[in-house]
């Protein structure tokens, strides 16, 4: 929790925090917050709204199966839930007598930033597979 948050979430710390305030900044603060609660608690309803509509949508559709006589287990046959497949490493390196293999997507391995880095290399002048 952040000190702010504290400082919003108890009494005395608030006060001690807006004495400095006039009557017409604190109406501004509370009239700000009184704002965002409401936002709030419009995304709550709408979140809300699209989970029973999500739930019915559910539920529709499962009693169409069932008028179908489609059992789940039939439709989770059906569906291929193969997992991704990897990609395989393009570049590797070997540091301190262990191999390091990387694909060259995405965000650079420490290791290999490290070894680019002493060696004065770019990622394209790293040793292939």
């Amino acid at each position: 929790m952040t000190d702010f948050i504290k400082t919003l979430t108890r009494k005395n710390s608030l006060r001690k925090q807006t004495q400095e305030l006039g009557v017409s900044e604190l109406e501004k603060v509370m009239s700000d917050l009184a704002d965002i609660l409401e936002e709030r608690r419009e995304e709550e309803v709408a979140k809300a709204e699209a989970e029973a509509a999500k739930v019915e949508a559910i539920e529709a559709i499962r009693k169409q199966m069932m008028d179908a006589g489609i059992a789940l287990e039939e439709l989770a046959s059906q569906v291929d839930t193969a997992p991704r497949k990897s990609v395989k490493a393009k570049y590797v390196i070997e540091v301190d007598g262990e191999e390091h293999h990387w694909s060259g997507r995405g965000r650079t391995p420490v290791v290999f930033a490290q070894y680019m880095e002493e060696k004065g290399i770019s990622k394209e002048q790293l040793p292939t597979v």
